[in-house]
């Protein structure tokens, strides 16, 4: 028998070595060597051997890549070095200005640079050690993704084991790449979808990113995703000096890498292949909406740095969008939270890239002007980086005579107030601060997700508020009573209820939170988190200089200037008293060990020992967020007594389920 089992483990050992030689060539160099019958039998003989012999089964066996559903939701994990975001450039000046700051930076006349495609899909990271394939995870916010090994090991480009590079494999590396779908087998899905008379995928894009976030492996697998890795973030035992090196290394490493890239001398190199790579999109077997163009030179990388989140070494060079053709129907004019008067274009609908387009913004009145866009024309229309549409210009020739100039307005369209321009801006204001439209936007922006996150309290909601006087500022919202809610179209007893609970347990936030639901000039949620982590408190925050300010890592003198001059306007110090006054309280950020941090709770049935509203108050308290209904994101159902139809939706969907006794030991853990 032991001579059998020795001869047994050798045979799956050869067959493990095979299949995996057969899936590099196959799926990482598209030079397969055996048919796929040939494949089928290798795989079948490994899969009745390692059934015989189940201790003989290993976790980075070719037969393992498709595990079991996941018990819950994906399990939040933090990168250990940022994935960063890139900046963009949508034309050739952009690329060339990129190109004159690296040099200005770096102090040389000619950098080299890798340009390779950008594609559409969604970025993971990949955690191997001693060559293993021990985890992988989303890009999610690039501070912090979802733990998406299981879906990750069906993905056949993937290798489970990395190969030796001079004999050893690094202890660690962390890859980070790009999961996607080739453009044929994505319409191969869609028409099979459409033949079994189900909704169709929006794009390759949507269905990557969906697929890697199925809760069941098996679903994963048969999505046919492939990876290209790019990037590397912590690496041990490993040193990497260029660009082009560490691309070759990755490849020698047995990952898949995008052969399609070129090191280019000078940004006029790198805007030829640009230009190549831009004629040629249509005939790749993927979708890409431009290139990426990185310094080559590590070296310089570490000189150039980051700024927020986005590395100063890199930039994706955008293609030229696809175009439509429309009408302008009207040009409205939308006031922003900070008055600034922005002009809309009303356009008829017309689809780009698979998407309708109804509307462009105009961005100010000397746009318009510029490309002398009129009501009634008819105009060239793309999405920006395939996304934002921008009207192009108009088509002259298709004129009538019938169409309108745009003028802006001399008074505000929302409170009448007298719009002014400032000499030197582009923007026309309305300095009002009592303006409903600022109004509406000041309060939608404080309770976005990035803010108060106050769940139901939606625009159509705002607009009724305000429109009937019964908010006129922010702090308003906290002496919104049942009975006032429950006056409201669309707004019963019930919804008033739950929205009172929301806007009560929402008093305790989290200080990032509070600084960015503000709305300070510049200060997005990035920068609210590293304003947050700077300053002691709130009194601290209010009394920095511009100095002081800039000294913070990640907050420019552009930022400074705008912090402080909001922080010394009268009317914003008396709307932070006003809130304070009303009862919100700054909660200083913790570290939490347990990972409640973006996690999302829903109550069913009646708790014995607390309110609702005391509940929600501590699941906000260690950083948790509230739902009033169950979704497939949601993380925990806490039970009560009489749970309603959410506790059986909770069992369908796996969530896990709390008592009222393991949500109280839950929450005092990790306060």
């Amino acid at each position: 028998m032991r001579r059998v089992k020795n001869t047994v483990q050798e045979e799956i050992q050869w067959l493990r070595r095979e299949i995996k030689r057969h899936d590099h060539l196959y799926y990482i160099l598209d030079q397969p060597e055996i048919s796929d019958a040939e494949y089928d039998v290798l795989f079948r003989r490994l899969q009745q051997l390692e059934a015989d012999y189940p201790e003989l089964c290993t976790p980075d066996s070719p037969t393992q890549r498709v595990g079991a559903p996941l018990a819950g939701r994906f399990v939040t994990v933090t990168h250990s070095l940022p994935m960063l975001s890139l900046n963009n450039a949508f034309d050739e000046a952009e690329i060339r200005d990129f190109d004159r700051r690296v040099r200005q930076e770096v102090k040389q006349s000619e950098i080299a640079y890798v340009v390779e495609p950008k594609l559409d899909g969604l970025s993971v990271e990949l955690i191997y050690r001693d060559g293993l394939f021990v985890q992988g995870a989303t890009r999610g916010d690039g501070i912090n993704g979802e733990d998406i090994t299981a879906n990750l090991r069906t993905i056949k480009s993937i290798p489970l084991h990395l190969h030796k590079l001079h004999g050893k494999t690094p202890p660690l590396i962390e890859v980070r790449g790009e999961v996607y779908i080739d453009r044929a087998d994505f319409d191969r899905i869609n028409e099979q979808r459409q033949q079994d008379g189900m909704s169709l995928f929006a794009n390759p894009r949507n269905f990557a990113a969906g697929s890697l976030r199925q809760l069941d492996p098996k679903v994963t697998a048969s999505r046919r995703l492939k990876i290209f890795c790019y990037d590397i973030g912590h690496v041990e035992g490993l040193t990497v000096e260029t660009q082009y090196d560490l691309l070759r290394i990755l490849s020698h490493l047995g990952l898949r890498v995008n052969q399609l890239y070129r090191i280019c001398r000078g940004i006029d190199a790198a805007i030829s292949f640009y230009r190549q790579l831009e004629r040629e999109r249509d005939d790749l077997p993927y979708e890409t909406d431009g290139v990426v163009i990185k310094v080559n030179d590590f070296i310089y990388r570490r000189v150039l740095g980051a700024v927020s989140r986005s590395p100063r070494w890199a930039v994706a060079a955008k293609f030229a969008a696809e175009e439509g053709i429309t009408s302008v129907k009207d040009i409205r004019v939308r006031v922003g939270r900070t008055g600034v008067l922005t002009p809309i274009a009303i356009l008829e609908p017309v689809r780009i890239r698979g998407v309708e387009i109804s509307h462009a913004t105009l961005h100010n009145e000397d746009e318009v002007r510029r490309k002398d866009i009129r009501i009634g024309d008819r105009v060239v229309v793309q999405r920006a980086g395939d996304v934002i549409p921008k009207i192009i210009r108009p088509l002259v020739d298709h004129r009538s005579g019938t169409e309108q100039l745009f003028t802006m307005p001399t008074q505000c369209p929302s409170c009448n107030e007298v719009i002014t321009r400032t000499a030197g801006e582009a923007a026309h204001r309305c300095n009002n601060i009592s303006c409903p439209a600022r109004i509406k936007e000041s309060i939608s922006h404080f309770v976005s997700k990035g803010g108060l996150d106050i769940d139901g309290f939606g625009f159509r909601l705002i607009e009724q508020l305000v429109n009937r006087g019964i908010v006129n500022k922010v702090s308003d919202i906290f002496y919104l009573t049942q009975k006032r809610l429950s006056e409201l179209e669309r707004m019963g007893e019930k919804s008033a209820t739950k929205l009172i609970t929301a806007i009560e347990s929402s008093k305790r936030i989290p200080f990032s939170r509070f600084l960015f639901a503000l709305g300070i000039p510049f200060v997005g949620e990035h920068a609210a988190e590293t304003l947050a982590g700077h300053f002691r408190d709130l009194s601290h925050f209010l009394t920095a200089t511009e100095e002081e300010l800039c000294q913070v890592s990640g907050i420019g003198p552009h930022t400074a200037a705008g912090i402080v001059s909001y922080i010394q306007i009268p009317a914003n110090r008396k709307v932070i008293d006003e809130l304070l006054a009303a009862g919100v309280s700054i909660a200083r950020k913790q570290q939490q060990t347990g990972g409640l941090v973006g996690k999302r709770f829903v109550f069913t049935g009646t708790l014995q020992t607390m309110t609702r509203a005391e509940a929600t108050a501590r699941v906000k308290g260690v950083g948790g967020r509230m739902s009033s209904s169950v979704r497939i994101d949601t993380d925990y159902i806490v039970v009560g007594e009489s749970p309603g139809a959410k506790y059986q939706q909770a069992i369908d969907l796996e969530i896990t389920l709390l008592t009222e006794a393991d949500f109280i030991a839950l929450m005092t853990e990790h306060e």
